[in-house]
């Protein structure tokens, strides 16, 4: 068994298939299909079961998805290490982010750690909750995980690092249908016709309280993309719930932030591996812990 097979392995089970990993691998499928065969015959279990010209993981593959993850990990960390005696000159740090945290704190903590380290690269992959930060981080698809959750966030097995405190503000374009007051009252949306994320997202269940507590709201869009949410606030087609990390974002727009009362809230923290971190890991979490959290809604526009 080699690292080459295993990184393989992997390639098949996150691609669906010996045709798009042998694409995304720049090999030809005949050789994919030889080194897995080889693999097989060595561990002596078949990985996949091939049903016409697809493929199912084998239980057996099943239990080996987390240790290969593991053994190339512990390559990177390993090959990471040797170049850190030279200096952290180059080198890639993995991640993994939630879209709130994706936009900040992401891009002041990007912004600090390039300037620092102005030969690495930051490698940000998409999660949409917390539970999947947490698995993807656990099981070594990436070293590091921002995340929001509606409290202090418990991983157990993972290092849990606060970032920051992120009030829920509403966010709309400026005219009549905006409510008056900042804070606005929660009661004072009564009637407001509102832009929402899909049910089990914290940014929905935050409209649905406020469902709940009497006001009787409008849902007139619901959409999975965040990015839409914003350009959709500003057609004119409603108001929409959101973390202050937009605000920057909205205000630049042309769009009116203020926060909400009785007010909500989404604790922003950072998750990293027990095990050994590669040396640009462990200089992204030293660039965390220096992070200051920063009060969104005083920011200036710039323009």
């Amino acid at each position: 068994m080699d690292a080459r097979q295993l990184e393989y392995f992997l390639a098949i089970v996150e691609h669906d298939g010996f045709g798009r990993a042998a694409r995304t691998l720049h090999i030809a499928q005949p050789s994919l299909s030889q080194a897995i065969a080889g693999l097989e015959r060595e561990l002596g279990v078949r990985l996949f079961h091939r049903i016409g010209r697809g493929v199912v993981l084998s239980d057996a593959g099943a239990e080996l998805i987390d240790p290969a993850r593991q053994v190339l990990r512990d390559l990177r960390t390993a090959r990471s290490t040797m170049e850190s005696l030279k200096g952290l000159r180059r080198g890639r740090v993995e991640l993994v982010t939630m879209p709130t945290p994706g936009i900040e704190p992401l891009g002041a903590l990007t912004r600090a750690f390039t300037h620092r380290h102005p030969g690495m690269t930051v490698s940000a992959g998409a999660a949409f909750t917390a539970d999947e930060v947490v698995e993807k981080v656990r099981q070594g698809a990436c070293e590091l995980g921002l995340v929001g959750a509606p409290g202090p966030l418990r991983a157990p097995g993972l290092d849990v690092l606060p970032l920051e405190d992120q009030a829920f503000v509403l966010v709309g374009r400026p005219g009549p249908e905006f409510p008056d007051g900042d804070p606005v009252p929660r009661a004072a949306l009564a009637g407001s016709r509102m832009i929402v994320s899909p049910a089990g997202s914290l940014m929905r269940q935050v409209v649905d309280d406020i469902r709940a507590d009497g006001a009787d709201l409008h849902i007139v869009a619901e959409v999975a993309h965040r990015t839409s949410i914003l350009p959709l606030v500003m057609q004119g087609v409603g108001l929409a719930v959101l973390p202050s990390a937009w605000v920057s974002l909205a205000r630049r727009a042309g769009a009116r932030a203020v926060r909400i009362d009785p007010p909500a809230h989404l604790d922003v923290a950072l998750l990293s591996r027990s095990a050994p971190l590669t040396p640009a890991a462990r200089a992204f979490l030293a660039t965390a812990r220096a992070y200051t959290p920063a009060d969104h809604l005083s920011e200036p526009v710039s323009g």
